[in-house]
């Protein structure tokens, strides 16, 4: 195993946040996740500190949309979510549809063309608005998660994973009168049974370093696929 390539055991109090400890793939300040995606910041166990900034290449191992629609890797769709157990709101950030004043953004894909590094900017819904720690109990600041929810094609198969990053909202959330009303993005909040995580993340972490996972692509002609390092990958007839 590279001497970069560690694993970073994060464990949240069970009554804080009812997050289990999950191990993390971080090599270079990166985490993979099960999917093409890989976050850039923050960081687990962190405040989270007003954006994602999402690498949606594979590291450039995958081609930038637009896609070919018969092309055998591509990403459909990435949703992002703000949950938490311990408030019971469950936030949008990105449903892949723009709403009224950015309150939710649209499809990040199509954000920062030519740039393979999304940055994931929203405007805080109200009720986070504050500094510190949460001062109340029913404060809506505290431990959540950020959900990464990854729709794509691997090499023909389709796969949607979910993908978990525990945070706090701790940091300096001040009124920009672009605040949403917290319940104009609020969403019912699943339990873990129901969101079944570890069924839908069956393909496993990807794209870390050691990893050889070839990734067929139509070329820029459509004749035929290539893989990640530029080989051509023969299709059977």
């Amino acid at each position: 195993m590279m001497k970069s390539f560690i694993s970073l055991a994060v464990l949240l109090s069970a009554r804080r946040s009812q997050v289990r400890a999950a191990d993390f793939t971080i090599a270079g300040g990166q985490i993979f996740t099960p999917g093409f995606a890989i976050l850039n910041a923050p960081q687990p166990g962190t405040p989270l500190g007003g954006e994602v900034a999402l690498d949606v290449s594979a590291n450039g191992r995958l081609n930038p949309p637009p896609y070919e629609d018969d092309s055998p890797s591509q990403i459909h769709s990435i949703t992002i979510f703000l949950y938490s157990y311990d408030t019971g709101r469950n936030f949008t950030i990105t449903n892949g549809t723009a709403s009224a004043n950015n309150y939710s953004l649209g499809d990040i894909m199509l954000s920062e063309p030519g740039s393979t590094v999304k940055h994931v900017r929203w405007a805080w819904p109200d009720c986070l608005i504050g500094d510190g720690p949460p001062s109340s109990a029913d404060s809506d600041r505290g431990e959540y998660n950020i959900s990464i929810r990854q729709s794509f094609r691997l090499n023909g198969e389709d796969h949607y994973t979910i993908f978990d990053v525990p945070i706090s909202v701790t940091n300096s959330i001040g009124f920009n009168r672009n605040n949403p009303p917290c319940d104009s993005v609020d969403n019912p909040l699943l339990s873990p049974e129901e969101i079944d995580a570890e069924s839908a993340n069956s393909v496993g972490i990807l794209f870390a370093p050691g990893d050889a996972t070839v990734i067929e692509q139509a070329d820029s002609s459509g004749a035929g696929r290539l893989s990640s390092t530029g080989t051509r990958a023969m299709e059977s007839s």
